[in-house]
């Protein structure tokens, strides 16, 4: 298996495309927290992400495909609104799961780094 394609590398690469497309909508968010009738956008990729996972188990292949195929889902809060205006965005929330998607991001950049050092040891033979 090529390593520079494994099923790892791949599943660091769609979280950070999930965590990327959280980060967006969580600005979104905040960026219009004055906005009246502005609905919260949330990002949902887990889901989809398992629900491809167990059925490519069973079936003995298809791993790298039910990765490859999941993809974060943009959502909108149509019945939550948090002011009489009808905007629906808490500002403290979207500011503490910024913060935390912060977090999972570095996480996630900070392993694929470490992975692809690890190549590069290899490479050179040290």
């Amino acid at each position: 298996m090529d390593a520079l394609t494994s099923n790892s590398l791949l599943m660091m690469e769609r979280s950070m495309d999930f965590l990327w497309t959280k980060q967006t909508a969580i600005l979104d968010n905040l960026a219009n927290v004055e906005t009246p009738n502005y609905k919260t956008k949330y990002v949902t990729f887990e889901e989809t992400l398992r629900s491809r996972l167990q059925a490519a188990v069973p079936s003995g292949g298809g791993l790298r495909e039910a990765i490859e195929g999941a993809r974060p889902v943009i959502h909108v809060a149509e019945n939550e609104t948090a002011r009489m205006d009808g905007n629906g965005v808490d500002a403290t929330e979207q500011g503490i799961e910024l913060a935390r998607n912060a977090l999972q991001l570095q996480h996630v950049m900070s392993a694929v780094s470490d992975d692809l050092s690890l190549l590069r040891t290899a490479i050179r033979g040290q």
